[in-house]
Parts: C-alpha cells; sequence; structure tokens
C-alpha cells in the first residue's frame, strides 16, 4: 500500500505503509494472519486535517504471549541455555554485531520517530545516535566489569571467585516518549549480563521497531530475545501471571507497574527496575542569573513539548524576582515556532496523543477557575494536534496541573517567599527524582544543596533537568524509579554477585588450577578482555 503526502520534503515522506505482520520469538519471525491494530500518526498528510495511516501492527493474544514467554524460559533453562552460559567475549561478540546492523537503520528508525511521536529532526537524530552511543558504553562497561572479576580473592581461609549473573527472564516494557533510547537502556543491559527477554514496543513509537527486528534475529541465539505486540493487558498479564519472570523492566506510569507487579504469584521473587513518573520543580532564587534561569526553565518546560520525565513541571520563582521572571519567560515562550518535525528551527511539535490537547485544556480551566491566569498571549491556542504551552500564574496547590504530572505543554508558576515552602512541597510530593536549582550565593546554596540531595536524587545547578550523560546515575525516591539506570548501574540492576568459593588446601587448590588451565569452565576464568 502506499500513501501520497502533501507539501512534505521528498526524504521524510513515507510512501509505503509499514505492514508489521510479524513478530519475534524463539529465533523467527513468525507471520501473522489474525487481527491487527492501526497505527496513526497526528501529523497531517493532507491540506484538510486528518490523521496518517503509519501502517498495521499484530494484535497478539495470550496464547502468543505465552508462546513468547515459554521461548524465554528454555533460552534461559534454568541458567544452563547457550546464553546466559555464555563466554563474556562471545556475548559482547552477538551485541556488537546488532548495533552494527542496527546502525543501518539510522534514516528509517529516525523518520518513523518524527512520524510517530512528534520528535523534531534533531532530537530524533540524537536519540538514536544517542543510543548507540549507550550500547558501545554498556559494551566497554561490561567488559571493565569483567576485567576487575578475572580474579581470585582470598579471606578467612576461603579462596573465592566472584562474578555477576543473569537473573533471569525480563519482561521489558519502554515508554512512548523516548521508545528507542530508554527502551534500549533497559533492553541492552538485561541481554548483555545473560538474561532472556520479553519485550512489548510502547503504543505510541512501535512502528519504529520494525527495522530492528532482522537485527535481533540475526544477532541473537534464538529465544534470547522476544519481540511482540498487543495490548498490554492481554499479553504482558498473563506473563506476569505465570510467575515464571524474574525482572520487571518498565518505564512508564506507577499504575501500569505496580498493577504488573501486583499480577505476580510470588513478589518476592520479582526483581524491579522501574522508570516512573516525576514532578520535577525549578527553585529560582532572588539573587538568580534571570537569563540563564529563563533560558533553561524554557529548555526543561517545553522540550518535547513537556512530555519527559525529567521535564521541569512546576517553577517555583521567588516574589521579589517573580514579575520580572514572568513576562519575560512568557515572550520566550511565545517566541518558540510550531511545525511538523523535519521544520527548520520547530521546537514545538504535534502531540502524539490525540486527547491530550483536551486534558491540558482540562489542567488550564480548573486553573483559572481557582484564580490562576494564562499569563502569555498564545498560551492554549489549539489546533487538531496541539495545544500551545499555557503559562500559568499564581499557581496554587489546590489546582489540578500542581498535582497531576501534566505530561504536555502547561507550565505551571509558583510565587513563594520563603524557602521552607518550595521544600515542604517537595518532601510532601508523591516523587522525588530531580529538582533545578537557579541562585549565585554560596551561603544559601549550601545548606539547599544539602537538603535537597535527600529529598531528589539530582541537584542540577543552574540548569535544567536531564538524564545524561548516560554515565551517571539516573533514578528516582518514592514513586518516580525503582533502582538504577545508567551505564554503570544498570549492569549491576540487572545482574547479581554470584561466586564459586573453596576452602584453602591443597586438594581444593589443585582442582581450581585445573579448571583455569583447561579452560573448561565459562564461568571460573581469569582470561581478560582487553
Amino acid at each position: 500500500m502506499t500513501s501520497t503526502f502533501v507539501n512534505i520534503p521528498e526524504q521524510f515522506q513515507i510512501k509505503n505503509l509499514v505492514d508489521q505482520n510479524t513478530y519475534l520469538v524463539d529465533g523467527a519471525l513468525i507471520p501473522w494472519r489474525g487481527e491487527t491494530s492501526k497505527v496513526y500518526s497526528t501529523i497531517s498528510s493532507t491540506e484538510d486535517y486528518k490523521p496518517t495511516l503509519l501502517g498495521t501492527i499484530p494484535t497478539l493474544g495470550k496464547k502468543e504471549a505465552i508462546r513468547a514467554l515459554d521461548s524465554a524460559v528454555s533460552a534461559y533453562n534454568k541458567g544452563q541455555g547457550l546464553w546466559p552460559t555464555m563466554k563474556v567475549v562471545d556475548r559482547i561478540a552477538c551485541m556488537e554485531k546488532f548495533v552494527e546492523q542496527m546502525k543501518t537503520k539510522r534514516e528509517e528508525v529516525v523518520k518513523l520517530l518524527m512520524w510517530e511521536i512528534g520528535k523534531n529532526l534533531p532530537d530524533s537524530e540524537k536519540e538514536f545516535d544517542r543510543t548507540v552511543e549507550y550500547i558501545y558504553d554498556t559494551i566497554e562497561d561490561y567488559k571493565q566489569m569483567d576485567r576487575d572479576s578475572a580474579k581470585f580473592v582470598k579471606s578467612s581461609g576461603v579462596n573465592a571467585h566472584i562474578r555477576r549473573g543473569p537473573l533471569g527472564v525480563v519482561l521489558c516494557l519502554g515508554p512512548y516518549n523516548y521508545p528507542l533510547n530508554e527502551t534500549f537502556a533497559l533492553l541492552i543491559p538485561a541481554l548483555i549480563m545473560g538474561n532472556t527477554a520479553i519485550f512489548k514496543p510502547a503504543k505510541h513509537g512501535v512502528l519504529l521497531i520494525s527495522p530492528l527486528l532482522e537485527a535481533f534475529r540475526d544477532s541473537f541465539p534464538k529465544g534470547v530475545v522476544n519481540i511482540i505486540y498487543g495490548r498490554g493487558r492481554t499479553v504482558a498479564a498473563p506473563i506476569m501471571q505465570s510467575g515464571k519472570v524474574d525482572v520487571l523492566a518498565l518505564i512508564g506510569n506507577s499504575k501500569s507497574a505496580n498493577a504488573l507487579q501486583n499480577q505476580h504469584p510470588k513478589s518476592n521473587r520479582l526483581r524491579l527496575v522501574l522508570g516512573l513518573e516525576a514532578k520535577n520543580p525549578a527553585i529560582v532564587l532572588p539573587d538568580a542569573d534571570l537569563d540563564l534561569a529563563i533560558d533553561e526553565c524554557i529548555a526543561g518546560t517545553t522540550s518535547f513539548n513537556g512530555q519527559r520525565c525529567t521535564a521541569l513541571k512546576v517553577l517555583y520563582v521567588h516574589e521579589d524576582i517573580v514579575e520580572e521572571f514572568n513576562k519575560r519567560f512568557s515572550a520566550k515562550v511565545d517566541a518558540l515556532k510550531f511545525g511538523n518535525p523535519w521544520e527548520d528551527g520547530a521546537k514545538l511539535t504535534p502531540l502524539p496523543e490525540p486527547d491530550k490537547p483536551d486534558y491540558i485544556q482540562d489542567l488550564i480551566d480548573d486553573a483559572t477557575e481557582k484564580g490562576a491566569k494564562v499569563i502569555n498571549e498564545k498560551g492554549g491556542d489549539t489546533t487538531e494536534n496541539y495545544i500551545f504551552p499555557a503559562v500559568l500564574y499564581p499557581v496554587t496547590k489546590d489546582m489540578r496541573v500542581f498535582q497531576e504530572e501534566q505530561f504536555g505543554p502547561v507550565i505551571p508558576i509558583v510565587p513563594f517567599s520563603d524557602i521552607e515552602e518550595p521544600l515542604d512541597d517537595m518532601a510532601e510530593s508523591n516523587y522525588g527524582q530531580q529538582v533545578s536549582l537557579f541562585g549565585n550565593d554560596v551561603k544559601t546554596l549550601a545548606p539547599l544543596i544539602d537538603t535537597l540531595v535527600n529529598l531528589v536524587c539530582r541537584v542540577n545547578l543552574n540548569s535544567s533537568c536531564q538524564r545524561g550523560p548516560d554515565v551517571y546515575p539516573f533514578t528516582g525516591r518514592k514513586d518516580s524509579a525503582v533502582a538504577t539506570l545508567s551505564v554503570h548501574d544498570a549492569l549491576r540492576s540487572f545482574s547479581i554477585r554470584t561466586f564459586v568459593a573453596s576452602k584453602d588446601n591443597d586438594y581444593n587448590n589443585a582442582i581450581l588450577k585445573d579448571l583455569l588451565d583447561s579452560r573448561a569452565s565459562n564461568f571460573v576464568s581469569t582470561d581478560y578482555i582487553l
């Protein structure tokens, strides 16, 4: 099937619909002839607005979900499978083969990122390139981990050879806002540590996995990676109910995470690696560099339309400077260009969720009914697939926009006179990921930093909140995260320390020497990866 696109540059047209009619299980792309779901973009390809059909995906059911689970369980084979027992150097070779094939699909994936989720061209390219870099960094960190483990230690007359081993079967569910990068930040470390996986792409950003299916199939032993499609309740629930999943790896909503976790019959055996909601605040002190603070708050609140867990979702501005801040901040918001993702300079792009503009309007209406005003001229202007960022002031705690993670283009500003006000709000919040702190006086900043590090997991000094660089810890307190995702930490989140111990005597030492000399064991080895 083909579609004709109007007024869209040739290189960004999707001329052929992506009809994904296979799914990956047990090392094979299995044809699907059952029910399918249409995938639409909210970006219009005609002069009269209507969503654009991009393709279709299989609507799999419980039977196919269990088949994928059985494949992963079989590949792990109680820890005896080819993948979990494979030499580190051989697992790395598989991952290197995958990333080399992945790099050939850059243009296709970037194009689908723009169409499926509305991410602008520079950010779509950055997401792909950053993901490739993340894989290479993970490989290098894994090599270093293996080097550090290529030794014996002795304590109290006991020799020990300590390594990190896989946990088992991983159910991996990624988010729509970073459907490649954040999904792979779960999947890649899980795989390289020797786990097997069932992966279901997000509802939005699902077709961009299609160009990579063959690379997954060709790079890993059968059953190591299983990719399925369908509704979460239909396919993820029975997988969890089986009790055969050892790790739930999810980036998304805490309600979804809790629902899935509760499906597992033995939750004490379930390892959780979760990236969840956040309501990251900015605190702008009276001595802040206003130009810097405004630029960083613009980036923090409007990048990808605020659809990031690390977005700044509430701005606390000291009352001494709030009037000037509001005036200049609002003008900069109104100056942002709205356009399709491939348009030069487009900072604001169509929202991928069709119902998001109505939800944002509800938040605006609730706030204005309770005393806030939309203080920027374009705020709340609505098209078929967008609502222009509304700057709301003054926002109070009884407003929905203060309480809910808006995950979209609406910016609440809260004035404060006493620093205890934002600190108390953060302490009471369900979330605790990051904060942006804008100020200059060290005597003021020092005690604030000492408090804030105990409320959140990253304090950004005079800069907006963000995930990267990926070598730094990425986690959160309370309902914002479980476990830590960074190149270094993710490898540990998806593994467990395990070791061989033997009493230090001639009998055991002779056996250990033979084990090492014969290279018969992939685990007991002091071979060194350069």
